[in-house]
């Protein structure tokens, strides 16, 4: 492969310890919690009959200009009106993803704008965004081809069909909050591991899947369990409960084995079972550089992704505005060490639940009973996050009926 003079200026990586230094640089970055962030994913669909396949050209000719450079490489690829960037996923899935935000408020309605905007771009040529985290009514099927999805299927292929499936009908809803102060990071961190199980449970929305129920509450969560846990499997586990949160995620980083590598050809194949940590080791033709391990961070898919903050991925996506209360949750559980505190005890017997959250929902009374305590210490601590008055009533009133549903499920 011949590189460009620009590649060739990139540090190599020569050893662990430099590759180390690096991800705690770029992966942790400290200092007060001010700025939050959405990614919205969404299955896309014809209005008319939601089974009938959306092809490339068809979202090509509804997003115009605003649509990626993978599905038009001539596209201007413009920002949403309040600054979201458009992004379409291998099976044809819409993301948005929104600059952040100095608080919660201004986010969604920023974020709701640019919603706005994205569904009349797809309702003018007659197509919807979904309401679930998998696709209910058609199997998998690509529509985006790049080198970077041919190598991530051949690597998923090895492992069964459900790589497949969260490639081309899976739909999340991931959350970004600061880091936070370097005192309160173990504790951030450990909160939004310990959440993830009774959270996933109360939102979830994956259960029929190609036109049948699936037998999961959140079958999006159970395609990525099985998918390849080097690179899906939680990062944080109650067993190492407070390892430090830059030795646990390195170590997570070497040990993951490639998924791919990039070249100036269509054919980005990894070698198979090599890992970063092997690659630094000399198991490659060339040595790795840093832009190298930053794009295999960005093949790894932990439910909780350090990316200089903490983006947290474990949550289906939601239908209309649904996905302001989980939101809304995380923030106001994170809006003060007490109610972090606090949050943490009440998700202690649920925080190993992934599976069972995934396979059950709340039909697990341990995982309900956590989720309907989260949500109380949610709408106490809602106050901190200075909602205007119809916004704070309109989420206060959507918690209150998620804490219901928990209730209600426990008898």
């Amino acid at each position: 492969m011949v590189m460009s003079p620009e590649v060739d200026q990139v540090p190599v990586l020569r050893d662990s310890a430099a590759a180390a230094r690096h991800l705690a640089r770029i992966c942790f970055k400290t200092g007060p919690p001010v700025l939050t962030g959405v990614e919205l994913e969404w299955t896309v669909h014809d209005a008319v009959d939601p089974v009938r396949p959306v092809d490339a050209a068809r979202l090509r000719a509804a997003l115009g200009p605003y649509g990626p450079t993978t599905l038009d490489p001539t596209s201007p690829a413009l920002r949403l009106l309040r600054g979201s960037t458009m992004t379409v996923e291998p099976g044809g899935q819409l993301e948005i993803s929104t600059p952040p935000r100095a608080g919660v408020a201004a986010l969604i309605e920023a974020t709701q704008s640019d919603v706005e905007q994205a569904s009349r771009l797809l309702g003018a040529a007659g197509l919807t965004l979904g309401r679930a985290g998998i696709d209910p009514y058609r199997p998998p099927q690509p529509v985006i081809d790049t080198p970077r999805y041919r190598a991530m299927r051949q690597v998923f292929d090895r492992r069964g069909a459900a790589g497949r499936t969260m490639m081309y009908s899976t739909a999340g809803l991931q959350i970004c909050l600061d880091a936070g102060q370097p005192e309160h990071l173990l504790s951030r961190w450990r909160l939004v591991h310990a959440a993830g199980p009774p959270l996933l449970a109360a939102f979830a929305t994956a259960g029929r899947h190609a036109g049948r129920d699936t037998g999961w509450a959140s079958a999006r969560m159970g395609a990525w369990w099985r998918i390849d846990p080097a690179r899906t499997a939680p990062v944080w586990t109650p067993d190492l409960a407070d390892r430090d949160p830059v030795a646990a995620w390195t170590a997570y980083v070497l040990a993951a084995p490639l998924l791919c590598v990039r070249s100036d050809g269509p054919d980005w194949t990894a070698p198979p079972d090599v890992t970063f940590a092997d690659w630094i080791d000399g198991a490659l033709h060339r040595p790795p550089r840093v832009d190298d391990l930053e794009y295999h961070v960005s093949t790894l898919f932990p439910p909780v992704r350090p990316r200089g903050y903490l983006e947290i991925r474990y949550l289906d996506a939601q239908p209309g505005r649904g996905w302001i209360l989980p939101l809304a949750v995380l923030s106001a559980l994170l809006s003060g060490p007490d109610t972090t505190a606090a949050a943490i005890e009440v998700t202690a017997p649920a925080a190993d639940g992934w599976h069972r959250a995934a396979r059950h929902g709340l039909r697990d009374v341990t995982l309900a009973r956590a989720a309907a305590g989260l949500f109380d210490l949610a709408r106490g601590a809602l106050p901190r996050l200075a909602l205007p008055s119809a916004l704070h009533r309109e989420i206060d009133n959507g918690l209150r009926r998620r804490r219901e549903a928990a209730e209600r499920s426990r008898r």
